[in-house]
């Protein structure tokens, strides 16, 4: 049993803890607080000494800028004392400068009023001789002047035209001599032989019964055959041959081609005479196009479209004074590309534009216009060079000379054309003749063919049967012969022949 002894024991115990736990904790808060304040002490000390470094820092850096701020003050105030001593030295030397100056002024004005008193007193002087002068020559001083201008400008007029004359002969003997070293050289170096054409061609036959086919039943097949081809047919008693006659090269050669056929077939008949006619034409279209072809190997070209090819090939059935105008263009470009080579000039161009020069003869007869005009038109239509085109178009001066190349082809034309025996004028104008009726009868109106035979003294014309009537044909006859009067200078007279064929054709079935 507890006693109140036990419980005041008890009690005095816990307040005795009681005591003890308080002082205990006062104890350690008191501790605390010290230390806090000792650390607190040793920042605020810490904090002393970095702030007096620092101030000594900041003392030790604004000691050194006012040094170096006192430096570059002294150094400033010594430059300025330099330049202040240049400035002085300049002045001085300007002063001197203007000093002298004005020493030269005052000598040079002394040195001119001496001047003038020496020109014023030339001047007299020559006043004095120049009236002395008139005096005794008897002349005024402007006369004087004109006589002694006059005399000055004649003498250096014969002199100019005297250096003038001398620089014209020595520049056209130095043109003269260089030209015809050129053409001698390229006349050395070319050889080529040339044939003038003739008028006829000469067809073998194996005996003489082949006149008889080829003649007819009353002159039919002769008759045929003379109207296909418009060459003149002539049967004489020359032995195994036939003589084809016509002006123009290429209906002969035509003509000769279906001639051999029908002699070697046998059959000679109108039906057959046109069936060789077309297959004579067939094949001299292949031998034109080789002609061309060759024509280009031979000159050494290449890139001519086929088309101006087969137009050039004509030119081998074609005569300009006698001389085939195929091998006149060969000789031509030769010519031109050797006289090229020589000047330094495009040998391309020059063999082109020599070689297809006179292209358009080959067909001037079928369109309007100079060989020159078709020409151009036919080169530029096929898409060749412009240079190959200047080159040509001037051969007859029809155009200017555009470049160089194109005298270079003129001056190979007149070489060409002029060596001996190269061409035959009064061929040339029979030929030119017969050409002149022809063109005459296709101006009219119904004309399907027309031929001029019998060395121009015949004309005959094959008219379209249904354009033109029986008295059509008449009138037609009359009209043409009216115009070949008035247009055509030729000796004698020329039968108008108008041919008016009127076939019907009917089927059996």
């Amino acid at each position: 049993m507890v006693t109140d002894t036990d419980i005041a024991l008890i009690g005095g115990v816990l307040v005795a803890g009681a005591v003890v736990g308080y002082l205990l904790t006062r104890w350690k808060a008191l501790n605390k607080k010290a230390g806090a304040e000792r650390e607190t002490e040793k920042k605020l000390e810490a904090a002393k000494t970095r702030s007096v470094e620092l101030i000594l820092e900041a003392e030790e850096k604004a000691v050194s800028i006012l040094g170096n701020a006192q430096k570059e003050e002294r150094e400033r105030k010594q430059e300025l004392r330099k330049m202040e001593e240049r400035l002085l030295s300049k002045e001085d030397a300007v002063e001197s400068q203007k000093k002298e100056l004005e020493r030269e002024k005052k000598r040079q004005k002394e040195e001119g009023d001496r001047l003038k008193i020496v020109e014023s007193d030339a001047k007299a002087t020559q006043e004095r001789a120049e009236k002395e002068l008139e005096r005794v020559s008897g002349l005024t001083k402007e006369e004087a002047k004109k006589n002694l201008y006059k005399e000055i400008e004649e003498k250096e007029r014969r002199e100019m035209a005297d250096f003038m004359a001398r620089f014209e002969r020595e520049k056209r003997d130095a043109v003269e001599a260089k030209s015809a070293e050129v053409i001698v050289i390229a006349m050395q170096r070319y050889a080529r032989n040339s044939v003038a054409d003739v008028t006829t061609s000469v067809v073998h036959i194996p005996n003489e019964e082949i006149k008889g086919k080829i003649i007819g039943r009353e002159g039919r097949n002769i008759k045929a055959f003379e109207r296909l081809t418009g060459v003149e047919v002539v049967v004489d008693e020359t032995p195994e041959s036939i003589l084809l006659s016509s002006f123009d090269p290429m209906r002969r050669e035509l003509a000769k081609i279906a001639l051999e056929k029908l002699v070697k077939d046998g059959r000679i008949q109108p039906a057959r005479i046109e069936e060789a006619v077309e297959e004579a034409r067939a094949e001299l279209e292949k031998q034109v196009i080789k002609a061309g072809e060759e024509a280009a190997y031979e000159v050494g070209v290449v890139d001519i479209p086929k088309e101006i090819l087969k137009v050039l090939g004509r030119l081998n059935y074609r005569t300009s004074y006698g001389q085939n105008v195929l091998n006149h263009s060969i000789e031509m470009a030769l010519i031109a590309g050797m006289l090229a080579s020589e000047l330094k000039l495009n040998v391309d161009v020059t063999k082109k534009g020599a070689l297809l020069h006179d292209i358009g003869k080959a067909i001037d007869h079928e369109v309007e216009g100079t060989h020159v005009e078709i020409g151009i038109k036919l080169l530029r239509k096929y898409g060749m060079d412009e240079r190959v085109i200047q080159s040509m178009q001037s051969h007859h001066e029809e155009y200017p000379y555009a470049i160089p190349e194109a005298y270079v082809v003129t001056t190979a034309d007149v070489i060409s054309g002029a060596r001996p025996g190269a061409r035959r004028d009064t061929l040339e104008k029979y030929l030119k003749r017969l050409e002149e009726i022809e063109k005459a009868v296709h101006s009219f109106e119904g004309v399907q063919q027309a031929y001029a035979v019998s060395a121009g003294r015949e004309v005959r014309v094959f008219v379209t049967p249904e354009k033109i009537d029986d008295f059509g044909a008449l009138q037609l006859a009359k009209d043409i012969a009216e115009k070949i009067q008035k247009d055509v200078r030729y000796p004698g007279e020329i039968r108008v022949v108008v041919v008016r064929e009127v076939r019907a054709v009917e089927y059996a079935r």
